[in-house]
């Protein structure tokens, strides 16, 4: 497709390239719905929010990683062009000028839901906007954390306990209460979610490397990478343990965290076995897998097992 179709069409074909709204809105969804649902049982509510409000914070969630996606677009722009042309915007199918517009109509579009429905949360929305700001100027220092990736991987992934703040917030800030301590492992659950996803999708098989392309298994070698994976992802069930106490689940739930852990990890030795496209394919949807399941542990089969009892 050429950029003589019209913008619609192109549009079309990029967001089922880059950010599949379909998709994302699922995911989203249910990052959002777990964000509030825990923060609810944390406060000992067995009752969901209002839909307006669950609506609302599913269109400004799905919208500000969508934003995200666009700001990425213009912070990887040199290295998409020498390395990965075959991407949207390097191949010509859509331009960086036409992204700017369609991000900038999103955030007025966020704004303008956020000020009628629910003004008290344009603190917290502006909060996530200063560190988008930042984070897509690489905070300034973008040749030291290039030469520090463990830096620049850490201050990328903060931005998903921040969007979960403002989720959350559509519980405690809206109803003025006190926020519960609980949220503070949820937070860092999700933290340790992005750095499960982001090292996950960075896994290759030897005939999957490109030039210019970070994967985790050239940069600390298979062996290693993969261990840290897996390291990556127990740190994370204790973190969810540990939330999962401060909500008072049941012993089922630890059950539950434990069996994940056990099905999501088992690709990563299948690739430590057999290093093939295949496994490593596996251990991406092993984190995606895991992702999922540890909001609705956490958060989203609790609350949906109250509203059906």
């Amino acid at each position: 497709m050429t950029q003589q179709a019209s913008l619609f069409k192109r549009f079309l074909t990029y967001q089922k390239e880059r950010y599949p709204f379909a998709g994302y809105f699922f995911l989203i969804g249910s990052f959002s719905f777990s964000a509030i649902a825990y923060s609810r049982i944390c406060r000992g509510l067995t009752e969901f929010v209002s839909p307006d409000k669950f609506f609302v914070c599913i269109f400004n969630t799905v919208t500000l990683f969508f934003i995200l996606r666009i700001l990425d677009e213009f912070k990887d722009h040199e290295d998409d062009q020498k390395y990965r042309p075959y991407l949207p915007v390097p191949r010509g199918l859509i331009s960086l000028h036409e992204l700017k517009y369609i991000g900038l109509f999103t955030l007025a579009l966020q704004l303008l839901v956020t000020v009628v429905f629910f003004p008290k949360m344009l603190l917290l929305l502006a909060m996530v906007y200063g560190y988008l700001f930042f984070m897509s100027n690489e905070f300034f220092v973008k040749k030291w954390l290039k030469q520090n990736q463990f830096w620049y991987v850490t201050s990328h992934m903060l931005i998903i306990p921040l969007v979960d703040v403002f989720a959350s917030g559509f519980d405690w800030l809206l109803d003025k209460a006190t926020v519960p301590v609980g949220l503070a492992f949820f937070f860092a659950v999700s933290f340790m979610n992005g750095i499960v996803l982001e090292i996950g999708r960075k896994i290759k098989a030897p005939e999957q490397e490109e030039k210019g392309v970070l994967s985790y298994t050239f940069q600390l070698g298979t062996k290693h990478a993969v261990v840290f994976w897996i390291f990556i992802l127990f740190l994370t069930l204790l973190l969810a343990a540990a939330a999962s106490y401060y909500a008072g689940h049941s012993a089922g739930t630890y059950l539950a965290l434990i069996a994940v852990f056990l099905v999501c990890s088992f690709p990563a030795f299948l690739f430590l076995n057999k290093q093939t496209a295949r496994y490593g394919k596996l251990i991406e949807y092993s984190s995606a897998l895991w992702t999922f399941a540890m909001y609705l542990i956490l958060g989203g089969i609790p609350m949906l097992l109250s509203l059906w009892r």
